[in-house]
């Protein structure tokens, strides 16, 4: 009888202390089981601390036009500022896309563009968005078609409605940073001379000279019929960098075209500009996106609005991902590497913020992970605003910085 007791004692306080349990295994992160767990669980555990010192600090340091969230390393909130302002993040978005597009993909996954042949004389050339493709690589495809009397290209592009997201203004779309997403793209389509169409002379041109007598037919298929592709044979494809290496060109950098391409890829939307998909994987991992508008990958549409609470959240909940040593090094590093190399060095902060700049008129924003003592910190901080200034975003930075931890 007191056997049954002592059992049925220890079953009710097992059941009773298993949710501290996982609470105290989730906030220390000392089993990498159960941190995967939580990262695809959706919901979010989320503790408030009262930290005046940081309360104080974002009072002082910011208006009416900034939004910020600090989380601590054991993901507290232990300050905030208007965290439920949706604002434009600029290519703070990029933070959320990119690690889309990890969950989907191996670290060692490239693109390819390739060539493939169809009978004799019907060849097919189709790309997936490889940022570094260029006329050299086009060329080492086209050796492999062979002499005919009639020889047939088909070359697989997306309908110039979906090159631009919506929400890119006309004037973004006259410079680099803005150029048409494609799955064909000449070094990333920087130069607007050479589109899909400039492509298609360079091919007439490349194969006319080398077969003189044959009849050349070159056609522009639109990308949703690659099923034409199902029966034939590829000859030779052309790599991209591995995944790797274009995340962090996506996040360091801050590329628009490689962040657009990767998402395109991850998502199967070359035929669409719609970004549910996203929004949907926040909205499994318990981050709150009802609120949220998502117009691209890359944060170059005017038209998304976020809130630095989902930001930082995310952010937070990355921290639990299997793969979050490789997203942190993807981004930029303060005073080392990417958009942020050249501020604050020689500085205490160098080397100490690893995060996301978003730049675009009228915005700024920085998110990331600042490192007190070993220990991460998550920051988001955006600003809307006619006057903008980044020194006061940095400044805030280092001040955090300062600020003892919240005990």
């Amino acid at each position: 009888m007191i056997k049954k007791i002592y059992i049925s004692f220890f079953i009710i306080f097992g059941i009773l202390t298993f949710p501290f349990l996982i609470k105290y295994l989730i906030i220390t992160q000392k089993s990498k089981f159960i941190n995967n767990l939580y990262f695809n669980f959706p919901g979010i555990i989320s503790n408030n601390k009262n930290c005046s010192d940081y309360d104080e600090l974002l009072d002082k340091s910011l208006d009416k036009t900034f939004s910020a969230s600090i989380i601590n390393e054991n993901g507290s909130v232990i300050s905030s500022y208007n965290e439920n302002i949706s604002r434009i993040p600029a290519s703070n978005l990029k933070l959320l896309s990119t690690a889309y597009v990890l969950s989907k993909y191996k670290l060692s996954k490239n693109f390819k563009t390739s060539l493939f042949i169809d009978g004799v004389n019907e060849y097919y050339l189709v790309g997936q968005g490889d940022p570094d493709l260029n006329y050299s690589d086009i060329n080492k495809l086209l050796s492999n078609i062979t002499d005919n009397k009639i020889i047939n290209i088909n070359i697989f592009e997306i309908d110039s409605e979906y090159y631009w997201p919506n929400g890119w203004t006309n004037l973004d779309k006259e410079f680099d940073y803005g150029a048409p997403i494609t799955s064909l793209a000449l070094n990333s389509n920087e130069n607007n001379e050479k589109n899909i169409h400039s492509l298609k002379s360079s091919i007439e041109k490349y194969i006319t000279d080398k077969f003189p007598y044959s009849i050349i037919n070159i056609k522009i298929l639109d990308y949703s019929k690659k099923f034409y592709i199902m029966s034939s044979n590829e000859l030779e494809s052309i790599q991209s960098n591995p995944i790797l290496s274009l995340i962090t060109l996506a996040n360091s950098e801050s590329h628009n075209f490689t962040t657009e391409s990767l998402f395109k890829n991850a998502s199967n939307t070359w035929n669409d500009n719609n970004y549910f998909k996203l929004k949907n994987w926040l909205k499994n991992r318990g981050l709150n996106v009802d609120d949220s508008i998502i117009s691209d990958a890359s944060g170059l549409s005017r038209d998304n609005r976020v809130t630095t609470k989902l930001i930082s959240s995310f952010l937070n909940k990355m921290k639990y991902s299997k793969d979050f040593s490789i997203y942190q090094s993807s981004l930029s590093i303060i005073g080392v590497r990417g958009t942020m190399a050249n501020r604050l060095q020689n500085s205490k902060l160098q080397g100490k913020f690893f995060g996301k700049t978003g730049t675009l008129s009228n915005v700024f924003a920085l998110s990331g992970y600042l490192y007190k003592d070993k220990k991460p910190i998550v920051i988001s901080v955006i600003q809307n605003s006619e006057n903008i200034d980044r020194e006061k975003t940095y400044n805030l930075l280092k001040n955090i910085y300062e600020l003892k931890a919240c005990i």
